[in-house]
């Protein structure tokens, strides 16, 4: 019953517009509380340069049925009492007023009939747990921003009878022209309202794209593509309601501030610098999210990636912050994308140590590292005797492992390194430690030698 009810007073609304509309309505006679047809027609002269055809028409339909309601209420008078039209103030009568209230609840009742139709959709629609139910986001999305459009201009058209009682004896209208500007101010602020949660869609979309994807480039490109959207729509959207309210043509003041846009971007070219960096590190992806790498004297791992820099959390648990535009001009390391650890390092073993010993030496570490774990074909352990220090006999010991896990590396490495120990003291082998052997003269090793130098004794 409720829901005939409003679809009733839906009609209603309609049949009566269409009545009184431009084409419909009858020749009127001048009747008590209108305005002079002169100045009448200043207004629509003056209205025939607004840029806006919708509200126009609605102009024009308020006047006819301001008109209808004026030739109503003189007749009516008679028979219903001359109440019916007295003026209350600038010449508007109860039954102009009353009309134009029943239309404003009319135009409430179509807003809330509109909500309810699209709630109702909403709930017909049915969850979608792997896939993005994008009719119930676009119809979430609408909702409030159409309730704002139909509140903007439905209210200045149910009020449009009343403009005309407020116009000037020079033709202006201050009433009115605030209205207009009003109902226009709203309506831009539902489009680009709506907008704006459409973007919020798209980033949806976008998460669930940068989800699907191995590069977490992706996952930093998708809110700085939403932030760079919305920032356009508002200012878009901020210079055509600037536009509206002062009706100043913002491309020729855009174009008269080149000189003023040229010092702005001198003055801003350390973050213009910085936003063209943040382009080249999502476009040429040096790293990822992340990732470990080292730049200057900085090591540590990727967190965030933004439009001016780049956060790295360095491996003593400090965040440092580094302008995109050093980044991209420096030489970075990335550590995350290694395919393997390498271990290179020496083992010294004491010079009084028998050759025989030394050969041992290396085949026990070289069976040590025989097909160890994280080893793969193409990277065989490299062992070698191969020098000769100031005070020891160097062994040089090369593996890789796989795959590049600084942890599980660290706990293959410390079980190799006690295993050598095992067999080096097993058979007696003795790491050398930096130390200086002195020889006492005259020893065993090296006797005094007499020697005649030019007939002398020494």
């Amino acid at each position: 019953m409720k829901k005939k009810t409003i679809v009733g007073a839906f009609l209603l609304f309609n049949i009566i517009l269409w009545t009184f509309a431009p084409g419909h309505a009858p020749t009127q006679t001048a009747s008590k509380g209108e305005v002079p047809q002169k100045t009448i027609d200043t207004q629509t002269k003056n209205d025939t340069q607004d840029p806006a055809p919708k509200i126009k028409a609605m102009d024009k339909a308020g006047e006819s049925i301001g008109k209808g309601i004026d030739k109503f209420s003189h007749s009516a008078s008679s028979k219903i009492g001359k109440w019916i039209e007295v003026d209350i103030f600038a010449g508007i009568t109860w039954l102009k007023l009353l009309f134009c209230l029943f239309l404003t609840f009319l135009v409430v009742m179509f807003e809330r009939l509109i909500r309810w139709l699209i709630n109702s959709v909403i709930r017909k629609i049915p969850p979608e747990e792997e896939t993005i139910a994008w009719r119930k986001h676009f119809f979430e999305a609408l909702t409030r921003p159409l309730s704002l459009f139909i509140w903007s201009y439905g209210i200045y058209g149910a009020l449009s009878p009343l403009y005309i009682h407020f116009a000037a004896p020079d033709g202006s209208n201050l009433v009115h022209t605030v209205a207009q500007k009003a109902a226009d101010i709203g309506g831009t602020v539902a489009l680009f309202w709506l907008i704006l949660l459409l973007v919020g869609i798209l980033d949806v979309y976008l998460k669930k794209w940068a989800a699907g994807t191995e590069s977490t480039i992706d996952d930093m490109l998708v809110p700085i593509v939403g932030k760079t959207l919305r920032l356009f729509v508002i200012v878009i959207g901020g210079i055509i309601i600037v536009q509206t309210l002062t009706g100043l043509k913002i491309g020729p003041l855009l174009a008269s501030l080149g000189i003023g846009g040229l010092a702005v971007a001198l003055a801003a070219k350390d973050s213009i610098a910085n936003f063209f960096g943040t382009l080249t590190i999502l476009f040429d992806k040096p790293f990822q999210v992340g990732q470990r790498i080292t730049i200057d004297k900085y090591d540590g791992i990727v967190e965030n990636v933004g439009f001016r820099s780049t956060q790295i959390r360095t491996l003593t648990g400090h965040l440092v912050t580094i302008p995109n535009e050093k980044l991209v001009n420096s030489s970075v390391e990335n550590i995350g994308e290694r395919p393997y650890i390498r271990w290179l390092t020496n083992i010294g073993i004491t010079y009084d140590t028998p050759p025989d010993k030394v050969e041992k030496a290396v085949q026990h570490i070289r069976e040590i590292l025989e097909n160890h774990e994280g080893m793969k074909e193409d990277f065989p352990p490299r062992v070698f005797f191969n020098g000769f220090n100031d005070w020891s006999l160097n062994i040089m010991v090369i593996a890789w492992y796989h795959p590049p896990n600084y942890w599980d590396f660290q706990e293959w490495l410390q079980k190799i390194c006690l295993e050598i120990m095992r067999r080096f003291e097993a058979d007696d082998i003795d790491f050398a430690f930096p130390s200086r052997t002195l020889y006492m003269a005259n020893d065993d090793k090296r006797q005094l030698k007499l020697m005649i130098i030019k007939g002398q004794e020494s």
